[in-house]
């Protein structure tokens, strides 16, 4: 038996060791995808892959899906794993989202005895498929999407397996960034592996093992604990996609969640079937988003693994838009992941008010913008999540400019990194105040608006947007916010909104310009405080004239207020 406090220096121990492996990352990677985006994520598992025992700030979507990543690989590769091997794994619906995020995993063995699983998912900016990027809008099966890897060993004992390599490189578009990303997700992963190896020596591997057990039967005591706070009953929530990427056609989806002292039960039954497009969500991302909100609103600090999701139950029927069966297309798949967290989200919200906002611009607004440098005649690559308006809370207005729910950790990339290495110019980023927010007696927070003009002969664009015909909802009484959508300013035509785009040809001096929503307002918007309007107007977030309509305020009354309160500047 080891001593609390040892167990808790192994703990420590092994949380650092993920860190360090994900700073590494960071620090070595290819793509800005990676080293500016943050666009990964890493942990540590126990030998059986419950969960993860360690891991680091990162895309929660892909956190949540490390654990069924480990198991597909012991599914495959059980009593065939020696020190040394990293197993390359992508496919979405054992245990991943889409081709792109390629999730490297190296077994960590005391001796001969498997202690573990060290795991970083990162997303690869180029994997082939039938558009520059890989991932598109206009996708209906997953073989027009990108090269598959079904668990594959691309190291063997320590050796580059250079027939895998091979294929990897010659099904890429840009095979040096994508090389250097896959190196460098193996370099942190060395990284780590040194530091629990440290550990090992230091307290043997049976204390590590006590540790990773005791840590899984800590999270199942939190989180059944923290369950116990939470109202009781069935609540229910119901919404609509705004269209697969094929066709027009609005995809219901709906959830029932219900709560009791030992299980947190969501049901997504009764949702559309598997969409022809892309936007079709691997269970493992469905699970994963559940998993987020779960955390959300029990505890956000406490740490994901088998034990503390053990009170979890998820059920998303086979077939369906929230577990769908190949060869169905998943390379946008978080247009549908989102609204796995989003409904429950929006079931909850009112019950749990001290916990969860209104609702915020949710879709993620990925971006890739990719074609050759003039100067250099080399490819380039923006791939990118855009940031957005968060809903108000109970309380307080919501925040403007931060990622979508299912990014977490991801960053925004630097308009220096990507005018410096790239024909791009970053023509503007400004909160979006031109489409406002979801009024109330709280506001939403404000999207962004953010240009691009092109710098180079011949670029393609490829987006993917959602929460355009329904928008960003509110609570109590608040209005919903606005959409999100694209505008296209090409030589010679008329501007245009678009939501989807693959492969849009854009030639030097277009331009595109990227309008994400404001959040949804929570309360009656005429119980908001006078200071708060008079505020935004100063600031210059809301016109007087919104103030009025929205408000219900004398505009003369304002004006003279304004006046007295510019004097006093």
């Amino acid at each position: 038996m080891v001593d609390i406090f040892t167990l808790e220096i192994i703990k420590n121990g092994l949380i650092a060791a993920s860190e360090e492996m994900f700073y590494a990352f960071q620090r070595t990677a290819k793509s800005p995808v990676i080293y500016e985006v943050l666009d990964y994520a890493v942990g540590i598992t126990d030998y059986e892959g419950r969960g993860l025992v360690a891991q680091s700030p990162g895309v929660p979507g892909f956190s949540g899906v490390l654990d069924f990543t480990i198991r597909e690989v012991l599914n495959k590769w059980k009593n065939e794993l020696n020190a040394g091997d990293i197993i390359a794994t992508n496919i979405p619906y054992s245990g991943g989202t889409h081709l792109n995020d390629v999730a490297l995993v190296m077994p960590v063995f005391y001796k001969d005895e498997l202690l573990g699983f060290i795991v970083n998912k990162g997303h690869w900016s180029e994997i082939g498929g039938m558009h520059f990027g890989s991932w598109t809008s206009d996708a209906n099966e997953i073989f027009q999407e990108g090269l598959q890897l079904p668990s594959i060993k691309i190291y063997i004992e320590d050796r580059p397996n250079r027939d895998v390599i091979d294929i990897i490189k010659a099904n890429s578009r840009l095979p040096e960034a994508t090389l250097g990303d896959m190196e460098a997700q193996i370099g942190s992963m060395k990284v780590a592996k040194k530091r629990i190896d440290e550990l090992v020596r230091k307290y043997g591997i049976e204390a590590i093992k006590e540790a990773m057990e005791k840590l899984i039967e800590d999270g199942e005591k939190l989180s059944k604990l923290r369950l116990k706070e939470l109202p009781k009953g069935t609540f229910e929530a119901e919404d609509y996609i705004d269209d697969d990427g094929i066709n027009d056609n609005p995809i219901y989806v709906r959830v029932k969640v219900t709560i009791t002292d030992d299980e947190f039960i969501v049901d997504f039954t009764g949702s559309s079937n598997q969409v022809n497009g892309s936007i079709n969500s691997p269970l493992p991302a469905t699970v994963s988003a559940v998993r987020e909100i779960y955390m959300a609103v029990t505890d956000p600090h406490a740490l994901p693994n088998a034990g503390y999701f053990k009170p979890l139950k998820i059920i998303a029927p086979e077939g369906s838009i929230f577990n769908p069966k190949k060869p169905a297309a998943t390379s946008t798949y978080w247009e549908s992941m989102s609204y796995a967290t989003d409904l429950v989200w929006k079931a909850l919200a009112p019950h749990v008010p001290e916990k969860l906002s209104a609702g915020h611009f949710l879709s993620i607004l990925a971006t890739i913008i990719g074609g050759i440098d003039d100067r250099t005649g080399e490819p380039f690559a923006i791939v990118e999540p855009q940031p957005g308006g968060w809903g108000a809370s109970y309380n307080s207005d919501g925040e403007s400019a931060l990622v979508a729910s299912g990014d977490g950790e991801t960053y925004i990339a630097s308009a220096e990194v990507y005018e410096n290495r790239m024909p791009i110019l970053v023509d503007r980023i400004a909160l979006n105040t031109e489409d406002g927010v979801g009024h109330g007696k709280y506001r939403g927070g404000f999207g962004i608006i953010k240009d691009y003009i092109i710098l180079c002969k011949e670029a393609y664009f490829t987006v993917s947007i959602g929460r355009y015909k329904y928008t960003p909802w509110g609570v109590n009484g608040g209005m919903n916010g606005p959409p999100n959508y694209c505008v296209v300013y090409k030589k010679g035509e008329k501007p245009r909104i678009i939501r989807k785009a693959a492969a849009l040809k854009l030639e030097y001096g277009d331009k595109i310009s990227l309008h994400s929503a404001g959040g949804g307002g929570w309360g009656n918007p005429v119980e908001r405080d006078l200071n708060l309007i008079l505020n935004d107007i100063i600031n210059e977030y809301i016109s007087i004239d919104t103030a009025e309509k929205v408000y219900k305020l004398d505009k003369n009354l304002l004006k003279n207020l304004l006046k007295d309160i510019y004097k006093k500047l």
